[in-house]
């Protein structure tokens, strides 16, 4: 589908010194005001939103103050997946810095599940602990908050995720109440009566937030003693940390998120925290060509390895790492931790296709899948596979120590938290937001649960269509070397701001030669209705384009097409770049669908 949103862009090309393509671009990502694509375009720190419009922060600011100047013994209680780890390096960081006497907990997958719980309160008890700041958790931590209450300690609940909510009946029908945990201060701009501009933040900004606030407070900050870095120092540090985080945790990349992004790749190119650095290294990440999607799909997942087959300490003892020797060591574990999790990821999968063809489940709504034997670390992973591939909301289940957990991913158009919330009565335990939710369950629940999801699930056959919207329909010729430098104005690329996509009809595939060790890449030469010839290359999906030409063209066509006598005539789908290769760099054209 193009997109059709209609703005002046030749007055957007002209106040912004900007191509008309650029600013159709502009338009598809829902902007309308100039002041929105100034903003996009041109954003800084100084544009981004203050944390005291976050509600509570002035409660939970005063309450670790208070715990600071007292001595009291702070433990921060993080999450084992990126956010959580980054959002808790910051805050102990930062706690450390002001003086505060503050340590770190991340809870252990497999003992421990999600979030804060019944042994990390007992065992912060037993250790003297009189004040816990949770950090990506602790929003839907009721009973464990009052736990802690009762072993004298506090709580100071810093999130991001869905607040859980009742339904209560109304004059008309029915209202939602939000349940907030009993703590000191609950600081989530998903709470209802937090009017913050932006709310979908990541935990990770929310602890960049807190630690931005504290560090505001001048009149305070006399009488501390900070240790070591500045105060600019540290928050340009944790600028870092809450941009790794936000991609990382799928946040849309617009708003407030962007600019974060943005300025935080700018210091992470540069970072002297030699855990990032190792990370970088053992990857064989160039630091200066750093991006958003090295942060995704390659320093992301290592941290990520060991929350689900070991602890997440160890990825937090990486960031803390004191020298390159200490960091590169730890690194090098994570890496290889990364490659066993990948090989244990591929079995899950196919176990996971294997059962959906055997049950005949292929066009249920929601996809749920029980896998007892696979990794319950894995679930969240192979759920996301599931997804991309059949294009519906889709659970993956494992058998626990206690009982059933899960993973959930969602497609657009499914809240997969509030699904959850409408089958509670069959869940001990979940969490989660609008695209991702995690649960657990009893196992003779589980195809219980599997009927109901499926019985409330009002989305049609046409949201089960995968849909590609192009953002301007443009020949080859066009989508030249200039088009693609402009394009970097773009960047980062994510989610809510994905890589624009250009296509044009008729193109006619003449020859062709496949590429890499495995042969799974292709570079094209195809000739233009206008009669020029361009080269396309592919890097993923050329299976399904050989067994497209198979089917369309007769067979033999894809053998006729590599030995150079192709004649077929496609639609293309593609995306604008540049290579450099040698020394020289010039325009790339990939090949994402087609038809």
């Amino acid at each position: 589908m193009v997109a059709a949103k209609r703005a002046d862009f030749d007055r957007w090309a002209q106040r912004f010194g900007i191509s008309p393509v650029l600013a159709r671009i502009l338009r598809n990502r829902n902007l309308t005001e100039e002041a929105q694509v100034d903003k996009f375009l041109n954003g800084t720190l100084r544009d981004c939103y203050s944390p005291w419009l976050l509600k509570d922060m002035d409660r939970a600011v005063e309450a670790v103050q208070e715990a600071v100047m007292q001595g009291k013994r702070i433990r921060i209680i993080g999450d084992y997946d990126v956010d959580g780890i980054c959002s808790a390096y910051i805050l102990t960081k930062g706690l450390r810095a002001l003086g505060g006497n503050a340590d770190a907990a991340i809870p252990h997958r497999i003992h421990d599940g999600y979030g804060l719980n019944d042994h990390l309160i007992e065992l912060a008890a037993k250790e003297g602990v009189e004040l816990i700041v949770t950090c990506d958790n602790g929003i839907a931590a009721a009973r464990q908050i009052e736990l802690a209450a009762s072993r004298g300690i506090d709580v100071v609940v810093t999130d991001h995720h869905e607040v859980p909510y009742v339904s209560e009946p109304s004059d008309g029908g029915e209202v939602r109440r939000d349940v907030l945990p009993p703590a000191l201060a609950v600081v989530d701009p998903r709470r209802a009566d937090c009017t913050y501009p932006f709310p979908g933040i990541c935990g990770g900004v929310v602890a960049y937030k807190f630690m931005q606030a504290l560090l505001s407070d001048k009149a305070w900050l006399t009488g501390q003693n900070i240790s070591g870095e500045t105060e600019a120092e540290l928050m340009e540090e944790f600028l870092e940390f809450a941009a790794f985080a936000t991609v990382c945790d799928v946040m849309e990349l617009v708003d407030e998120n962007r600019i974060l992004v943005k300025e935080g790749l700018k210091r992470l190119r540069k970072s002297r925290n030699p855990g990032l650095r190792a990370l970088m290294e053992v990857n064989g990440i160039e630091m200066d060509k750093l991006s958003a999607y090295h942060l995704g799909f390659v320093m992301g997942p290592c941290l990520n390895a060991t929350g689900r087959l070991d602890t997440a300490k160890r990825a937090l003892e990486l960031l803390q790492s004191g020298t390159k020797a200490e960091a590169m060591c730890a690194a090098r574990e994570l890496f290889e931790m990364n490659d066993s999790r990948k090989n244990l990821t591929l079995r899950g999968v196919e176990e996971a296709q294997t059962d959906i063809v055997q049950h005949h489940r292929e066009k249920d709504k929601v996809l749920v899948v029980f896998l007892p034997e696979v990794h319950e670390s894995l679930a969240g992973i192979i759920a996301g596979r599931v997804r991309e591939q059949y294009n519906r909301p889709a659970f993956v289940l494992t058998r626990g120590e206690e009982g059933v957990k899960g993973s959930g991913r969602s497609v657009e158009g499914y809240h997969m938290y509030e699904a959850l919330t409408q089958v509670n009565g069959l869940l001990t335990r979940y969490g989660g937001h609008k695209m991702a939710a995690g649960l657990s369950m009893r196992e003779e629940d589980v195809e219980r649960f599997r009927q109901k999801l499926n019985e409330n699930c009002v989305l049609g056959e046409e949201d089960f269509i995968p849909v590609i919207h192009i953002d301007v329909p443009l020949p080859l010729a066009f989508a030249n070397e200039g088009l693609a430098r402009e394009l970097e104005l773009l960047e980062p690329f994510g989610v809510g701001n994905p890589k624009p996509l250009f296509a044009q009809k008729g193109l006619v595939f003449v020859s062709g030669v496949r590429m890499g060790s495995s042969g799974s890449c292709a570079r094209f030469r195809v000739r233009t209705p206008e009669g020029t010839a361009e080269q396309l290359v592919m890097f993923r999906r050329l299976e399904a384009f050989e067994t497209f030409l198979e089917e369309r063209f007769g067979q033999g066509s894809v053998e006729r097409l590599y030995g150079g006598h192709g004649d077929f005539e496609v639609s293309a789908v593609y995306q604008l770049g540049l290579n450099t290769y040698r020394g020289r760099t010039e325009k790339q054209l990939i090949l994402q669908s087609f038809c």
